[in-house]
């Protein structure tokens, strides 16, 4: 992996949540892996520990990696061995997202979220 200098004068991310990275500089790995259950309700009733993974296809269903059937060959030439960043604003980072200032040589990102939404019975007219 080709390491070079990441330079960032002025970085503002509001917020990171979720299994989110930010990172300045060169990383060999970035794997990020988020799991979620969003459930909403017209009648605000909860319950501890009222989901479960398991439950759920989603979230054991292997994914499909795309199939490389071509060699690709790819020549990089860095004149300048420095990733200069003058200002960044950012407002949010959240499931499994990934925001980078340099290099990196294997990134794996998933997010798996189940949302379910719960209503009244409607009366009839």
């Amino acid at each position: 992996m080709y390491h070079r200098t990441s330079v960032v004068n002025n970085c503002f991310v509001n917020s990171i949540s979720f299994s989110s990275i930010f990172e300045i500089g060169d990383a060999f790995k970035i794997d990020a892996n988020t799991k979620a259950i969003a459930v909403q309700r017209e009648y605000p009733y909860f319950l501890d520990d009222e989901a479960d993974f398991s439950s759920y296809p989603i979230f054991t269903e292997p994914i499909p990696t795309p199939v490389h059937d071509e060699d690709v060959r790819t020549t990089f030439i860095h004149e300048n061995p420095v990733i200069s960043v003058s200002s960044t604003a950012i407002i949010g980072l959240s499931s499994s997202s990934i925001f980078q200032i340099g290099s990196t040589n294997h990134i794996q990102s998933e997010a798996r979220i189940k949302h379910i939404r719960q209503l009244l019975p409607r009366e009839e007219e």
